[in-house]
C-alpha cells in the first residue's frame, strides 16, 4: 500500500506487457530484459509503465482470466535470475530449448518454465540456508490470506488432472472442513512448491519495482472487474459470487447487444453477490486492490461501468442477448476505497464503451481519471475523444491491448473520411499516421498520455496483442531486442520534451527539427 496519497501529475508512458519484453526463455520475464526496459524509459523521457494483469494464466493465455486475482504467473519469473540466487545451475539453463524471439510459443515455454521451477524447489529443499527458508515463512504468513487457498487450490487442481475445480470431488467443491484438512496434510509437498514459486515471483518483481523507483518510473498496474469462475477466488470465496448450492454460477457477466454485436458479448464470468460484500465492508475487494497496489503504484481498473450498473444474464443462456442490467454498489464501494486507501485514490476508470450519466457521475464524484483512446476519435468533428474535447483529469492512449496497432489500424481503414478528418484536424496530410496520434496524446492538456510499444516502434497488425472474441493466436507479441536502440525513442523523449510531461527532462531543443517554419514576407 503506497505510503502516501496517490497524485496524477503531467506525465507520458508506455504500455508493453512482461511477455513482450525479449529474453532467451521463449517468453519476457522479470529479468534483465525488464530492467533494460526501465532505463529505457528512463532515458527517452517517460515515467510510466504500463503493464497488464499479472496473475497466473490459463487456457487461453489471457491475463484477463488468471487463476487467481492476487497471484503472481510463473512465466514471468527469470531463470537468469534463479540462477543467481543459486536455485539453477548454468548448466540447467544450458539445455534450454531452441525458441522464437517474435512469438511467445506458450505450450513449449510452460512446459520448459515449469520444470525449470520444478527443479528450482527441488535445489531449495536440498541446499536453502536458515535465512532464505525464514525469508521464504515469513512471506507466507504475510499472505496468508490469499495465499494458502491458492496453493492448496493448484495442487488439487493438478490432483485432479487440471479439472475446473466444481468437477473435483463433491466434499471438495463445497470446501468440508475434514476434505480440506485432509487435502492439505496429503499434499502438503505441492502446497509449499506452490507457496515457493509466488514467493520468488514476488520477489523478482519487488526488486524490479525498487529499480523503477529509483527510476523515477511509476507502475500502472491492470485490475479487471470480474475474476475467472475456475480460480482460488471463487472456489474460496463462494459467499461473494452468485453461486448455486452446487457451486454453479446462477447469472455471468456480459454486455448487451449493440452496433458491434447483435447477440452482445457473453463473458461468462461469475458475477458478485454486492450485497454480501457490502455486509462484509467490501473486505476482499479492498485486499485484492491493496495487493495490485504492492505490486504497482496506481491502476486501470477495467469495465468501469460494472460499478454503477452491470449486465447480468442467466448461466444457462447461449448468448447475452437475454440479460437485464442490474445496479451496481455505487457510491459506497469507493467510500470504502477511500477509507481504505485516502481521498485521492490511485485509480484509473476503464471508462469505454456505451457510457450513461450514471457512470460519469460515479467517476466525477471520486475523481477519477477516464480513458480516451485516440484511434475512436475520428468518427466526426463533435467526437469525445478528440482532444480538444478533453479535461485534464483524463488519462489519453494512442491505442490499447485489444486495439490494432496504429499502423494496422490506418492501413486497413475502409472509411476514408476518417483518414481526411485526421489529416484536415492536424492541418496536413498524414504522413506517419502513429506519429500523428502520439504527437496529439503527448500535447493535449491530458495530465497521462500512455503510447502502446507497438505504435512508438510503427508496427502494424502484426505486432496485435490481442483481437476480442478470437479465441486463439493473442498475447504472443514479442518486442525485438533492437527496440532499445531504435531511433524512435530518442524521437519519442524529444516529443515528451516539447509536451513538458517530465519538466526535469535532462534535453535540449532538437538539433535538427522535424520541419522548417517559414516566415511570411513582409509586404510594403
Amino acid at each position: 500500500m503506497p505510503t502516501k496519497e496517490f497524485k496524477f501529475e503531467r506525465s507520458s508512458g508506455v504500455l508493453l506487457h512482461p511477455t513482450c519484453l525479449p529474453g532467451a526463455d521463449g517468453i519476457g520475464d522479470l529479468g534483465q530484459g525488464a530492467f533494460r526496459f526501465v532505463d529505457w524509459l528512463n532515458q527517452h523521457g517517460q515515467s510510466l509503465w504500463q503493464v497488464l494483469p499479472l496473475g497466473p494464466t490459463s487456457f487461453g493465455d489471457s491475463p484477463y482470466q488468471t487463476l487467481s486475482a492476487f497471484a503472481g504467473n510463473p512465466l514471468l519469473i527469470s531463470l537468469e535470475k534463479l540462477v543467481d540466487d543459486g536455485w539453477l545451475s548454468v548448466d540447467f539453463l544450458a539445455d534450454r530449448p531452441d525458441f522464437d524471439d517474435d512469438r511467445v510459443e506458450f505450450g513449449p515455454v510452460i512446459e520448459w518454465k515449469f520444470a525449470a521451477l520444478k527443479k528450482a524447489w527441488l535445489v531449495f529443499q536440498e541446499t536453502a540456508a536458515a535465512s532464505d527458508r525464514a525469508r521464504l515463512e515469513d512471506y507466507r504468513q504475510q499472505n496468508s490470506e490469499w495465499l494458502e487457498d491458492f496453493a492448496l487450490f493448484m495442487a488439487l487442481k493438478n490432483d485432479f488432472d487440471g479439472k475446473p475445480w466444481n468437477q473435483w470431488d463433491s466434499s471438495l467443491v463445497i470446501r468440508e472442513s475434514l476434505a480440506l484438512d485432509e487435502a492439505r496434510l496429503r499434499l502438503s509437498n505441492p502446497i509449499a512448491s506452490f507457496v515457493f514459486v509466488q514467493w520468488l515471483f514476488h520477489e523478482q518483481w519487488q526488486q524490479l519495482r525498487s529499480y523503477a523507483a529509483a527510476k523515477a518510473v511509476r507502475l500502472v498496474g491492470d485490475l479487471p472487474i470480474f475474476v475467472a469462475y475456475d480460480s482460488s477466488d471463487v472456489w474460496a470465496n463462494p459467499q461473494y459470487f452468485q453461486l448455486a448450492d452446487d457451486g454453479r454460477p446462477t447469472h455471468v457477466a456480459g454486455v448487451p447487444p449493440d452496433y458491434f454485436s447483435k447477440t452482445g458479448q457473453l463473458w461468462g464470468n461469475p458475477l458478485y453477490d454486492w450485497s454480501a460484500l457490502e455486509q462484509d465492508s467490501y473486505r476482499w475487494w479492498i485486499a485484492r486492490l491493496r495487493g495490485c497496489l504492492e505490486q504497482c503504484d496506481v491502476v486501470r481498473i477495467d469495465h468501469f461501468r460494472g460499478f454503477a450498473g452491470y449486465w447480468e444474464i442467466p448461466a444457462d443462456e447461449k448468448t447475452a442477448v437475454n440479460g437485464v442490467w442490474k445496479q451496481g454498489p455505487g457510491a459506497s464501494f469507493f467510500e470504502a476505497l477511500q477509507e481504505a486507501f485516502g481521498k485521492n485514490l490511485p485509480v484509473i476508470a476503464e471508462d469505454l464503451g456505451v457510457i450513461t450519466s450514471d457512470v460519469v457521475k460515479l467517476r466525477d464524484q471520486f475523481n477519477l481519471p477516464g480513458m480516451k483512446v485516440l484511434q475512436f476519435a475520428f468518427s466526426g468533428p463533435e467526437n469525445v475523444f478528440l482532444p480538444h474535447e478533453y479535461q485534464p483529469n483524463c488519462v489519453v492512449y494512442s491505442g490499447t491491448h485489444d486495439n490494432d496497432p496504429t499502423m494496422g489500424w490506418w492501413n486497413h481503414l475502409t472509411d476514408a473520411t476518417c483518414r481526411d478528418l485526421v489529416a484536415r484536424y492536424n492541418g496536413h496530410p498524414v504522413e506517419e499516421p502513429n506519429w500523428t496520434l502520439l504527437r496529439m496524446g503527448m500535447l493535449s492538456c491530458a495530465h497521462t498520455f500512455i503510447a502502446t510499444m507497438q505504435d512508438v516502434l510503427g508496427l502494424g497488425r502484426e505486432a496485435r496483442m490481442n483481437l476480442p472474441g478470437e479465441g486463439k493466436g493473442n498475447w504472443n507479441w514479442r518486442m525485438p531486442a533492437d527496440a532499445f536502440i531504435h531511433p524512435a525513442g530518442e524521437r519519442l523523449a524529444q516529443l515528451t520534451w516539447l509536451a513538458r510531461r517530465k519538466p526535469d527532462q535532462k534535453l535540449s531543443a532538437p538539433s535538427e527539427p522535424e520541419f522548417t517554419l517559414t516566415t511570411p514576407k513582409e509586404t510594403s
